[in-house]
C-alpha cells in the first residue's frame, strides 16, 4: 500500500501529518510526502512551530497511479496554500477522477472546494469550514469519522486531533481494500 501525503511547505498540522503517516507504516505501507517545493516542509502545532520534514517528491513530478491513496492533513495555513497551487489542486482533482480513495482531516476539506470534488459527497471537518462546504454543494455533518462512497470514490474525513485513531482505522481499511 503506498499513500502519498500531500501538505503545503509550512502550516500542517504536525500531528495530523505524524499519526496517520505512522499509521500506515504499522499496517505495512509506504508512505510518501509529497509538496509544492521540494526540501523540507514546516510542521506547526497549533500556531506553533514544531518540525521539519523532508519532501519526497514535488506533487508536480508525482503520478497518481503510483499510489493506492492520498491523505489531506489539515492546519489552518496548509489546505491554504494548497488551494492557491494549480498543480496541487489537480493532483487531488485526479484522484477522484481516477476512483482512488481520499482521506482528509480538520481543515484539509478547503483543498477538495478548490478542485471541486466535494458536491454531493456527505464530509466532515473542523466545524469553521461546515459554510464553505456547504456552499460548495457538500452535506457537512458533525461526525468523527464520515466514510462517504456516494461518488467516483470513497472519501474518508474527520474533524480535529481528537478524531485520529478514528481516522485512520477508517482511512487504512478503505485505503487497504484498494491496494489488495
Amino acid at each position: 500500500m503506498k499513500v502519498a501525503f500531500l501538505v503545503a511547505p509550512e502550516g500542517v498540522e504536525q500531528v495530523e501529518l505524524t499519526e496517520p503517516w505512522q499509521a500506515v507504516i504499522d499496517a505495512g505501507g509506504t508512505p510518501s510526502l509529497l509538496s509544492t517545493t521540494g526540501g523540507r516542509i514546516q510542521a506547526f502545532n497549533h500556531l506553533d512551530k514544531a518540525d521539519t520534514f523532508e519532501v519526497d517528491k514535488q506533487v508536480g513530478r508525482a503520478a497518481v497511479e503510483d499510489y493506492d491513496g492520498l491523505v489531506l492533513p489539515g492546519g489552518v495555513a496548509n489546505p491554504d496554500f494548497l488551494r492557491m497551487d494549480e498543480g496541487a489542486v489537480s493532483f487531488v482533482r485526479e484522484f477522484f477522477q481516477t476512483g482512488k480513495p481520499v482521506a482528509v482531516i480538520c481543515h484539509g476539506p478547503w483543498t477538495l472546494i478548490e478542485a471541486d470534488v466535494v458536491r454531493g459527497r456527505k464530509i466532515t471537518s473542523w466545524p469553521s469550514l461546515q459554510t464553505d462546504l456547504r456552499n460548495a454543494g457538500a452535506n457537512w455533518v458533525d461526525e468523527q469519522v464520515s466514510v462517504c462512497t456516494d461518488g467516483p470514490n470513497t472519501l474518508v474525513s474527520s474533524r480535529k486531533p481528537d478524531d485520529l485513531k478514528a481516522f485512520n482505522q477508517a482511512f487504512l481499511r478503505e485505503f487497504q481494500t484498494v491496494s489488495a
